[in-house]
Formats: C-alpha cells, structure tokens, sequence
C-alpha cells in the first residue's frame, strides 16, 4: 500500500536561505533606489519592483510546489530573472556613474561575499545605510550572485525532484491506479 501523500508540504518559505537572501536584497534595494534617485525617477519604482518580485515569487514557487513542481520551477525561475534585471540595473549606476565595481580578487569583494553567507541579515542590512552609494551597489550586487547561485541550486534540486516523481497529475494517475488495484 503506498502511504505516500498526494500533497507533500514543502515547509515555511522564511526557512528558505535563498528567501532570506532575497529579503534583505529588498530591503537594500528599497534604501539605494530612494537614497540614488530623485524622486520622481521611475528607476526607484523598476529596482524596488524587481527586488520584489524575486522575493514574491520565491514566496508563491514554494507555496505552488506542493501540487505543482512544474509550476514551483517557473516561479523560482522568474524570481533568478527579476534577479538578474535588478543586477543589471546596479552595474548600470556603477557604470554610469564612473564608480568601480569591485573584482572578484578584491579584498572589497572577498570580505563582502564572506559577510554575505556569514553575516546576519540586520547587520549587512545596518553595515550598509552606513555606506556611500558605490559601496551598497556593490555590495548587492554580490548578494544578487550568491542569490543567483542559491537559486540555481534550487532549480537544480526541484528539476530532479520533478524528473524522479513526475507531476502532480502523473501522480494523481499512479496512486488512483494503485487503490484501485487493492
């Protein structure tokens, strides 16, 4: 007799490292867009947004996969993409701004990629309203790579998961044909 339930609960989203990350880009973000920019300047709304949405569809993704890998994939897909614009849109200030992005040899970006996967949310978070605007949009944008990095992890994780359980509805069939034949 398969025991296994139909719905698996995949747990609270806040216990996601990839969502703790996310949160604190938002909450960087938030401070940088409306610290860089005049008000007004639809760039705060588009990285504010973009920060958003990576940290809304992690939240719906993991919600969504207890019935549908595929659709969880999607969503996590789409939050590495709202990632991957807002990345954009820091090397873009930098740039634009004749400002230097830190190497990845740099001692800069060294200590700042150690506090990333160290340090507390708050303390980054307080560590950066405490720096000049070149330095928190380099330093976002490596919590944006160490995202992209969690992320794909995650991606990696659930299309497995999705090639060695199929979905939902393929095992909807196996467990209807499983009771009937009892």
């Amino acid at each position: 007799m398969n025991t296994t339930p139909l719905i698996k609960p995949q747990g609270d989203h806040r216990n996601l490292i990839c969502y703790r990350k996310a949160e604190l880009i938002y909450d960087i973000t938030y401070h940088f867009a409306h610290s860089a920019y005049v008000r007004g300047d639809r760039t705060i709304d588009q990285m504010v947004q973009a920060a958003r949405s990576g940290k809304q569809n992690i939240v719906e993704g993991n919600a969504d996969i207890e019935t549908s890998i595929e659709m969880g994939i999607k969503l996590i897909n789409i939050a590495k993409a709202s990632f991957k614009e807002l990345l954009a849109d820091y090397e873009d200030y930098l740039r634009i701004n004749d400002y230097e992005q830190w190497s990845a040899d740099s001692d800069k970006f060294i200590a700042m990629r150690k506090l990333g996967v160290e340090g507390s949310n708050q303390s980054i978070l307080d560590i950066a309203k405490t720096r000049p605007l070149d330095t928190i949009a380099n330093m976002a944008i490596i919590l944006l790579k160490q995202e992209d990095y969690l992320l794909h992890k995650l991606l990696t994780k659930l299309s497995d998961q999705f090639l060695g359980e199929g979905g939902f509805k393929e095992k909807m069939h196996r467990m209807r044909v499983d009771r009937r034949g009892r």
